[in-house]
């Protein structure tokens, strides 16, 4: 059905976006290989805006989470395989630009965009699914796709300078289980969703088996800014 398509959720996916955008990011329409290559450097995106407002501030880039809806089609007979409207009782997307969380053609596409632009957008293959298409999303071999973006909200990225210094309570540039333990409860009273407490706990122990890569205990400035969009 119409909807259903490229996209690998995270489990926790509803557990509320500042959170879960935090340190367990998401995967929306991520293209589950990268197309093979020699061809990308000869393609690229070709972008339309279709309506650009007076006031065009802030301009999206790399890292920063955006919000917003899109609509994808086949360029070979039109047909609609992807509608983010029919997704999650119609709520906008969100996810971090430039970091893998959709595939190629839409970081390229959405780079440099304010909130209440529209766009449309024209992604080769090579930027999209490539040769081996993506069967699940209904999405050929080598098929060029066309997507109508609107652009809602551009933020702060969850891995940005602001939001480690806001995790560092005491300041020693690596977050304690303690810090990140009081900043998930802080989450979960903001967006006022009832749950069970092993929630917290479950959430908390993935973040730092993803995380904390040397296992100290603590997630360092250099793992947490994996998107290296942002000095510490």
């Amino acid at each position: 059905p119409e909807g259903t398509v490229p996209r690998r959720r995270s489990p926790r996916s509803d557990m509320g976006r500042g959170l879960t955008l935090l340190l367990l990011p998401l995967a929306l329409l991520a293209a589950p290989a990268q197309a093979e290559g020699g061809t990308a450097a000869a393609e690229e995106v070709k972008i339309e805006v279709l309506h650009l407002p007076e006031v065009c501030s802030p301009r999206s880039k790399k890292g920063d989470l955006l919000n917003a809806h899109y609509d994808g089609f086949l360029a070979s007979d039109g047909s609609k395989f992807y509608c983010s409207r029919t997704q999650n009782e119609g709520h906008p997307k969100w996810f971090v630009l430039g970091v893998g969380q959709v595939i190629k053609g839409l970081d390229i596409a959405m780079m440099n965009m304010c909130p209440g632009e529209k766009r449309k957008v024209i992604i080769p293959p090579s930027l999209a699914y490539g040769q081996q298409g993506y069967a699940q999303g209904k999405i050929p071999p080598n098929a060029t796709l066309i997507f109508e973006i609107e652009l809602y909200a551009v933020n702060k990225g969850p891995r940005s300078v602001e939001a480690f210094h806001q995790i560092d309570r005491d300041s020693d540039k690596k977050l304690s289980e303690l810090e990140i333990s009081q900043y998930l409860k802080e989450e979960f009273a903001r967006d006022g969703k009832k749950r069970h407490p092993s929630v917290h706990d479950e959430i908390l122990a993935d973040i730092f088996k993803k995380n904390d890569h040397d296992g100290d205990g603590f997630i360092s400035a250099k793992e947490y800014n994996v998107y290296q969009h942002d000095e510490l």
